[in-house]
């Protein structure tokens, strides 16, 4: 952009000072001595507005044998930039797309609006992976490239707009777009192209969200509802609500895992007493088994099988610590 603004200052500059030397020497207008500067900066050679002197004449010789080399300068100057930019564009587009390949058990973000941006800055904060996708390549920038966010301009429910975001390997999807009509073919898409992973969509209202529901979403969201569910709980719990805001705030914000037990995990086999848990700032809320209800608190004495979800409560640094272990412990040859 520097470069860009000294080009700009020096061709302006060398308008302006032909113009005042015709100006002051024949007593031209401002805008007669301004057209015959630019017709002869450009070698148009249009026609003489002002009738030269002597004087004029002279003037007009060494300004073309010094001007017209930093006019051309200028401008071949000018169109490099445009092109390295332009070209710098490309690549960063290229390079973008190929770190976005590359991502595994990353989340995608189908519309950057104000529901979309809230999404992305909470997953930005606990440093999630994503990638978001929307069709408006002016918003998607301005939204995205200061904060280096990973970004696709295209249309969220074109097969291979997605594939591009690594649908394949992602773990979610949101749906965040403003239409109904967009989120359902938004899931139809994502659903047929990942048959396994967790899609979360915006609706507008219940009869909405049914329809999106039977297109393949696992989860539905109505922003009013969930606006009115809170309202509500400030209402009938205002302590509650208020500790939840200030601890989101200073102390990184709570967040809830679903953990899997598996045979390789060190847990496995292990009463809850036994276990680490509650030295790493993680509590455990619920334990899930194949076919058995939910045991919410679980007790001490509860054995982790393979096969249990469990769900852990704490920090966002605690909690994603600890997937960090799990998925450490998956990868181990068992």
């Amino acid at each position: 952009m520097a470069h860009f603004l000294r080009i700009i200052f020096l061709l302006v500059g060398f308008t302006i000072f032909g113009t005042v030397g015709i100006r002051l020497i024949e007593g031209a207008s401002w805008l007669d001595s301004l057209f015959m500067i630019v017709i002869t900066a450009t070698t148009v050679g249009y026609e003489d507005p002002v009738s030269l002197s002597h004087n004029g004449k002279i003037f007009i010789i060494f300004y073309l044998m010094f001007g017209l080399g930093i006019f051309t300068y200028s401008v071949s100057q000018l169109g490099q930039w445009i092109v390295r930019q332009q070209m710098s564009s490309v690549l960063e587009k290229r390079r973008m797309q190929k770190a976005i390949s590359n991502l595994d058990n990353h989340y995608i973000v189908c519309g950057i609006g104000r529901m979309g941006a809230s999404i992305c800055e909470y997953l930005h904060e606990r440093e999630k992976p994503f990638v978001v996708i929307d069709s408006n390549e002016e918003h998607l920038q301005l939204a995205c490239e200061d904060k280096g966010w990973f970004h696709i301009h295209g249309d969220a429910t074109d097969d291979f707009v997605l594939k591009s975001a690594g649908i394949e390997n992602a773990k979610a999807l949101a749906a965040a777009l403003p239409s109904d009509a967009d989120n359902v073919y938004v899931v139809l898409t994502a659903r047929m192209l990942n048959p396994e992973f967790q899609i979360i969509a915006r609706a507008s209202d219940d009869k909405a969200g049914e329809k999106i529901k039977h297109a393949g979403a696992n989860r539905v969201v109505s922003p009013f509802r969930s606006g009115a569910v809170k309202i509500a709980r400030f209402m009938i719990h205002p302590a509650v609500e208020d500790f939840v805001e200030v601890a989101s705030k200073h102390i990184g914000g709570f967040q809830v895992a679903d953990l899997q037990i598996h045979e390789a995990n060190p847990y496995c086999g292990k009463k809850l007493s036994e276990t680490d848990f509650s030295t790493k700032g993680i509590m455990i809320v619920g334990i899930c088994r194949p076919g058995q209800a939910p045991q919410m608190p679980p007790p001490s004495t509860s054995i982790l099988n393979a096969g249990d979800s469990v769900f852990a409560l704490g920090s966002s640094e605690a909690v994603n610590q600890l997937m960090e272990e799990f998925n450490e412990s998956e990868e181990v040859p068992a």
